[in-house]
């Protein structure tokens, strides 16, 4: 007989919709999701419960019973948050006393447990989640679909549309910082119309939104051949290396391989093939102009440029500069 499956875990609140608990976990090293998830249970905890009694302790400066005392109950019975930091570093009087806590927390005390990684403090971590605590992480942003991902969520929360080009290009016109993307994400939602267009992005973000590596690729996969050329000899001008550029034609094109030929909806084949729905869907409208005889064609050009760019080739740039031209001038344009 077949071993019935076990049931995956059930997956944890996230730092957009956890709630006030007596035992509450932050991990990861994202201070900017840490801190949303903060605000969110303290003005949660104020909304129903009224004034709150927040409370501040460095796990790695904690002094023996200092937890115990400060989830006392108070003179004004007022809500208690109490905030624990840097668990990371915790000494072992903080480790001690948390694991003394968590088998019997105090149900009317919410206490966040803040830890940004590592190793140090792993028998706390495990006795919160053991304890039945909300475990909620705080990752960076990795790559151009989490950032794009965390941009739509963005405007979702607050009932708005941005266009995924638009989410795309916000992302590369900003960068990488969580905290950089969210204040874009505010000033759009402040200032611009109801549903943002790349349009709006480039208005606001004109000056940021340079020639970069997914602007050559969208206009390659386009077969606009001249475009294409014009915006890498810019993307260059302004410092973009040819590795990057070689990986975003190569993301772009191997989405369209997988999708090429294919019948399904977007949001199945996105399942398949690890992949956002509007990607999918981007990736089969361009996948038209090529035939499979242009696919081969065109990823041998990308391997070929690959090569070249790692160290194989005398001149990186126009390596990329060829493979960029082989793939827009094959398929139908």
């Amino acid at each position: 007989m077949t071993p019935a499956r076990r049931p995956a875990p059930a997956a944890g609140p996230t730092w957009r919709d956890v709630e006030p608990a007596p035992l509450v976990l932050l991990t990861g090293p994202e201070d900017y999701l840490a801190a949303r998830a903060r605000d969110r249970v303290r003005a949660l905890l104020k909304d129903r419960r009224g004034p709150v009694e927040l409370s501040t302790v460095d796990a790695a400066a904690y002094a023996p019973g200092q937890l115990a005392a400060l989830a006392s109950p108070s003179l004004f019975d007022d809500a208690k948050l109490i905030h624990v930091t840097n668990l990371a570093a915790m000494n072992d009087d903080c480790l001690a006393d948390g694991l003394a806590y968590v088998q019997a927390p105090d149900p009317d005390v919410v206490v966040l447990w803040e830890h940004s990684g590592g190793n140090r403090g792993k028998r706390l971590l495990d006795a919160l989640k053991a304890a039945g605590a909300a475990v909620v992480e705080c990752k960076p942003l990795k790559n151009d679909r989490d950032k794009s991902e965390f941009i739509v969520t963005e405007f979702r929360t607050h009932r708005r549309r941005i266009e995924p080009d638009a989410a795309r290009a916000l992302a590369a016109a900003v960068g990488s910082s969580t905290a950089e993307l969210a204040a874009a994400c505010a000033q759009l939602l402040s200032d611009g119309p109801e549903s943002i267009t790349f349009d709006d992005v480039e208005k606001y973000y004109g000056g940021r939104v340079e020639a970069t590596a997914f602007k050559v690729a969208d206009a390659a996969l386009a077969g606009r051949a001249e475009n294409a050329l014009k915006l890498w000899r810019q993307a260059l001008d302004t410092g973009v290396d040819p590795v990057p550029m070689v990986g975003a034609l190569a993301a772009k094109l191997r989405t369209i391989a997988q999708v090429h030929g294919t019948r399904g909806g977007a949001g199945q084949l996105a399942q398949r093939i690890g992949a956002a729905p509007w990607q999918v869907e981007r990736a089969q409208e361009e996948s038209r102009r090529f035939s499979e005889e242009d696919l081969v064609r065109a990823l041998r050009a990308l391997a070929e440029a690959d090569a070249q760019v790692k160290g194989e080739g005398r001149d990186p740039a126009y390596a990329v500069e060829r493979a960029i031209t082989t793939i827009a001038l094959s398929g139908r344009r």
